[in-house]
């Protein structure tokens, strides 16, 4: 048997989309980013898919484990990807299954989008 190391995981740093909104207006680019990830997540079985993720132990689940939310497979794949290209998951395949898991500091960013401005 090889003496292996298994190194971290290193993930890239995410930065919020944008400012909070009570702190000044979106630029027509922090409007765009935000509202594919507010689109992403205003489909009932995505925002399933998505609170699935984000609350299963370790933060990332296998999609054999988070595929019953009422559609089928095919559809559990399509707002899967859908929440990967509004920045909200990302995935690594391990064997034949999928790995989901929230982006670091997702939840973080949209709370902070969501919260008032710290007074000056």
């Amino acid at each position: 048997m090889p003496n292996v190391a298994a190194l971290p995981l290193i993930q890239p740093e995410v930065e919020p989309c944008c400012p909070p909104l009570a702190e000044r207006p979106l630029t027509a680019d922090e409007a765009e980013r935000t509202a594919k990830m507010f689109k992403a997540l205003g489909d009932p079985v995505r925002l399933r898919l998505f609170s699935a993720v984000a609350s299963h132990e370790g933060g990332e689940a296998c999609v054999c484990d988070i595929s019953d939310v009422g559609v089928s497979q095919p559809t559990v794949s399509h707002h899967l990807k859908k929440l990967k290209e509004a920045g909200l998951l990302s995935s690594e395949r391990r064997g034949t299954w999928v790995y989901y898991r929230v982006e670091p500091a997702v939840l973080a960013a949209m709370g902070a989008l969501l919260t008032k401005a710290a007074a000056a």
